[in-house]
């Protein structure tokens, strides 16, 4: 028995101020119950840190801790209290689990990366036999630990994007760190006092070290970096300008559709996906009819396939090495998209501003690894669904 003791003494990871004292195996529940005991001589206070001595033990408590093989295995002891003699008589910390939580450490652990691999609560929680409420306090609690050891010294790429949660037209804001790819904060609502409440999360010192920042095209979040961070340079990030591109080009082709389904040529049906998609993401089918559209001579004079030159010539944009030539190159496609009398491209908000040339630089996005932007959008777009 002595052995097994200290086998589970082990596997618990306890120091020498805790031993286990008994071991019991419940068959017919399927149940391992370890019984822990305080063996030390000292205790320390919860709140203000001082070494103390032992007052008396509290009520005994239970934690569930990770299964013993097919077996729900659960911790008890009766927690030593401190007397201190500044803070007086304290219920100590236990090293195995946080304060008020019924789990140990470790299960909560494994919870969580259940609760992710699942793809949503309910289904995470029914395979570990949580409930609702238990599995959100899980949640709770990491999110906790993770912004206490959290540290935002160092920030110098910020993102700050809106994504639809919940049903109907319901928005946050994000803010994310584009180097350590991850979610600064998030809060309801995609106002410029929304993406305020954003920049209260940072010291001022914080605020001041940012040196750029990716946004969308939203007025209200370019007059919030203005206020809060003036001397970063902002960034209108690849996805959003490929996504009004793509809008322009979608609204020409709807437009010019329907006055040719009028006199009877269906020449843009089903073209729609294939004007969106990358043409390096068609499949090898999908390219060779949207080459066969593009190669006949008729089609070329139609708006929709001006409209996706347009679109399709800007991918060099990206490639300029410096803003000096991409500013150059943008002038000659803004000019091109005023003269092509396009309506949905030349009043794109892209060609209607042509600042855009130095807030899209590769100069500025050299820097901003985007590509973690988009990886957390994905994250967030997980999240929603659950």
């Amino acid at each position: 028995m002595e052995s097994l003791n200290a086998h589970y003494r082990l596997l618990l990871g306890l120091n020498d101020d805790w031993a286990v004292g008994d071991v019991d195996l419940c068959v017919p529940d399927k149940r391992v119950s370890i019984a822990l005991a305080f063996v030390g001589d000292r205790v320390t206070c919860p709140d203000c840190g001082a070494e103390c001595s032992l007052h008396d033990h509290a009520p005994q408590r239970r934690w569930r801790h990770l299964d013993t093989m097919q077996f729900e295995t659960i911790l008890t002891t009766c927690v030593p209290r401190s007397a201190c003699e500044s803070c007086g008589v304290k219920t100590t910390a236990v090293p195995w689990a946080g304060k008020h939580s019924r789990f140990t450490l470790m299960f909560e652990a494994f919870a969580i990366d259940v609760l992710i691999a699942a793809g949503s609560v309910q289904s995470g929680r029914a395979l570990i036999g949580l409930s609702w409420q238990s599995a959100h306090a899980v949640m709770q609690r990491a999110v906790q630990r993770g912004l206490a050891k959290r540290d935002n010294d160092g920030l110098r790429y910020v993102g700050i994007d809106e994504k639809s949660f919940g049903h109907g037209q319901s928005y946050v804001s994000v803010m994310t760190d584009q180097q350590g790819s991850r979610v600064l904060e998030v809060v309801p609502d995609r106002t410029e006092e929304a993406a305020d409440t954003l920049w209260n999360m940072l010291t001022k010192e914080q605020c001041e070290s940012i040196e750029a920042v990716s946004i969308d095209m939203w007025q209200a979040y370019e007059n919030s970096v203005e206020t809060n961070a003036p001397q970063a340079e902002i960034v209108f990030d690849k996805f959003h300008i490929a996504k009004h591109l793509n809008e322009a080009v979608d609204k020409v082709r709807r437009a010019e559709h329907n006055e040719l389904k009028a006199e009877g040529d269906r020449s843009l049906t089903g073209l729609r996906q294939l004007l969106l998609y990358h043409p390096e993401n068609l499949t090898e089918e999908r390219s060779e009819r949207l080459s066969d559209f593009l190669g006949d001579r008729k089609r070329q004079q139609l708006r929709t396939a001006r409209a996706w030159g347009l679109k399709d010539y800007f991918r060099w944009f990206w490639m300029y090495p410096d803003a000096a030539s991409a500013e150059e190159f943008f002038e000659e496609w803004y000019a091109w998209a005023i003269r092509s009398r396009l309506q949905p491209v030349a009043l794109s908000p892209l060609a209607f501003s042509p600042t855009s040339a130095c807030r899209a630089s590769p100069k500025s996005l050299v820097e901003i690894p985007l590509r973690y932007s988009q990886g957390i959008n994905s994250s967030m777009a997980s999240v929603r669904l659950r």
